[in-house]
């Protein structure tokens, strides 16, 4: 079922990310060209006329919720309610027949954190954007959390509730700091840039539901001589992306001249903030030195 859903969500937003050039809008450069052709191909974005997309322009929160939830496939099909859920009920300016109402509640019931009281009308900041988007994204594929170490020049200027958030896009290569390395969280976003990032988000989605399971992890250990009579044996994971996977030596048997050692492997929660450095995640023991090691996966209760 889960490689059904991952194949169906593959096929729905793979579809607009190949395109043609026919209908090209005239006033996009080529570095925001083929995120702004895919997204017009899904339908996820359109001009203000035929010719142009106006990328230098401000966008709004009502247009970066609506690109959002259309670009990820955001939706309520797995839901049922008791009646149809309306905006006004949720956010306090939002009427329930505005032409991006129906994104917001869509946005809402998929975990997508927007505040009561937005303005939809109003300008959206770098990291308001980042703060969204990434939160549509990791509620939508269930990333682990990770916690990453800043290198951002300008990270004093990013507000506290939205800096593991913004964070996370440039680790997903869905956003650039600038030729500083500053982020400029204060700054408005304009349409283009949005347009990239939002096709980029999609591009890690599609990526991150395609990624088979790993069936076996490999596993090696090596043996150390402590003295004549005791020897330290290590058991290894594969290397590792980030912090948050484990190993664990659940019991040693000796019989025939070998020590059989059972082991357990654990990887991160989804729920769970972990660094994003590079590990191999070790467990020790140390054995009689008349004994052979053998390393076992132990039996599942």
């Amino acid at each position: 079922m889960k490689k059904a859903a991952a194949l169906t969500l593959s096929a729905v937003l793979m579809s607009g990310l190949t395109f043609g050039t026919a209908f090209a809008f005239t006033d996009v450069e080529d570095g925001q060209l083929e995120a702004v052709s895919a997204l017009q191909a899904r339908g996820v974005v359109s001009g203000i006329d035929q010719d142009h997309f106006a990328p230098n322009e401000k966008i709004s929160f009502a247009e970066s919720v609506q690109m959002m939830v259309k670009a990820l496939d955001l939706n309520l099909d797995l839901i049922k309610f008791k009646s149809q859920p309306k905006a006004s009920g949720i956010y306090t300016h939002i009427a329930d027949d505005a032409w991006y109402a129906d994104a917001f509640v869509i946005a809402y019931y998929n975990g997508v954190e927007i505040p009561k009281d937005v303005n939809p009308g109003a300008t959206i900041t770098r990291e308001q954007f980042a703060n969204l988007l990434v939160s549509a994204l990791e509620k939508k594929g269930n990333f682990p959390m990770i916690k990453l170490i800043s290198d951002v020049k300008d990270e004093d200027q990013i507000t506290p509730e939205y800096q593991g958030r913004v964070l996370r896009p440039l680790h997903y290569k869905i956003a650039q700091k600038d030729s500083s390395g500053a982020f400029n969280p204060k700054s408005v976003l304009t349409r283009g840039e949005a347009a990239t990032w939002v096709y980029n988000a999609a591009n890690v989605l599609v990526a991150h539901s395609q990624k088979p399971p790993v069936a076996n992890d490999e596993m090696t250990f090596a043996v150390e001589k402590v003295n004549d009579e005791v020897n330290k044996v290590t058991l290894s994971r594969s290397e590792k992306s980030s912090a948050g996977y484990g190993i664990e030596i659940n019991s040693i048997q000796f019989r025939d001249g070998q020590a059989l050692i059972s082991y357990s492997v654990s990887d991160p929660r989804p729920d769970q903030m972990n660094a994003a450095v590079i590990t191999v995640p070790k467990a020790v023991t140390y054995i009689s030195s008349k004994y052979t090691p053998v390393i076992e996966p132990a039996v599942a209760n």
